[in-house]
């Protein structure tokens, strides 16, 4: 028989074993809730950074429609939405936010052929927009990127982005190039969503693409590529250089002649001297314009420790009504 004390002993680990276990039950659900607590609080506050930066989408649409009301269908940076990046202090965070001219830069999707583009490019012709684009490579001083591997880039950007499967030219790529990678994909053969897509197109090189960001752009679903000569900014004078054939300095000058309303008209822009004595085509003028339709909102907003990151793209109508075509959530 077992004595009393040795049960009793018995019956005190029982006991101890139980309270331990309660101890880390306790712990562990104690723990958890803490979890749950802090990700319902982080989802709130990533919810609140979202609706800063919504209402900052809200607020630029206001400041380009007050600013464009006035302007006699003009567009410059002399506007209220031109004066760069700016903050603003909110309750526990901040919004901060740029609007940029989507069409003081050139558009990528421009390579995209039209229909009747196709007899020239039979007949291995490059379109004024191919050759402006070869020419801004070159122009923007791209290490290690000459005539030929502006070509080939060039080759490469209308392969994704035109209707077809077949190839172009020799620096060009379709789906079997990139169905052979180590992790195949197929080309898009349609417009670009945003410039980061040039990572996946052959030839172009993070090198490239971060000196390209600065003078190209992204116009969705358009091929449209008419530049204000308003908006380029003083020191990207290499975008007149690609599309005018003219020289630099001569860029340079033109731009800088440009007063605080910008030119009332394309012609008044041509009329230049240091223009009027390059010659410059009818077609390569028909470019250019004055006032703008796209424009890009880029916004982060804070809240708390949490942070949103948003790049909406809004056009203007004739009527200086302005719609939301584009978002994009996270840093470009």
């Amino acid at each position: 028989m077992n004595s009393p004390d040795k049960q009793s002993g018995v019956a005190l680990i029982t006991v101890m074993l139980i309270v331990a276990l309660i101890a880390i039950l306790a712990t562990q659900m104690t723990a958890r809730l803490q979890l749950q607590m802090q990700r319902t609080s982080n989802i709130g506050s990533n919810q609140q950074a979202y609706w800063y930066a919504m209402g900052a989408e809200a607020f630029a649409k206001s400041v380009l429609k007050k600013a464009l009301e006035g302007s006699d269908k003009v567009t410059h940076l002399g506007q209220a939405w031109a004066q760069g990046e700016t903050t603003f202090p909110v309750d526990f965070g901040e919004i901060t936010g740029e609007i940029t001219d989507l069409q003081s830069c050139f558009n990528l999707n421009a390579l995209r052929s039209k229909d009747d583009e196709n007899e020239s490019r039979a007949s291995d012709k490059k379109s004024p927009i191919r050759t402006a684009f070869e020419e801004l490579l070159i122009a923007i001083s791209i290490e290690d990127v000459g005539s030929f591997e502006a070509e080939y880039m060039a080759d490469a950007l209308t392969d994704w982005l035109d209707e077809d499967s077949s190839i172009s030219s020799s620096g060009g790529a379709e789906d079997s190039d990139y169905a052979s990678k180590e992790f195949p994909y197929l080309a898009a053969n349609n417009y670009l969503a945003s410039i980061s897509e040039l990572r996946v197109i052959e030839h172009f090189t993070t090198n490239v693409i971060e000196k390209l960001k600065d003078y190209a752009c992204v116009l969705p679903d358009t091929n449209m590529n008419k530049i204000n000569i308003n908006t380029i900014a003083q020191d990207k004078p290499e975008i007149l250089v690609a599309l005018l054939g003219i020289s630099q300095n001569e860029a340079s000058q033109a731009l800088s002649a440009r007063g605080e309303e910008g030119f009332a008209s394309v012609d008044e822009f041509f009329s230049l001297s240091e223009l009027a004595k390059a010659k410059i085509a009818p077609e390569k003028k028909q470019q250019f314009v004055v006032a703008s339709e796209y424009f890009k909102l880029k916004t982060t907003a804070s809240f708390n420790n949490s942070y949103f990151a948003l790049n909406t793209i809004m056009k203007v109508d004739n009527k200086n009504n302005i719609g939301v075509i584009s978002r994009i959530i996270g840093r470009e």
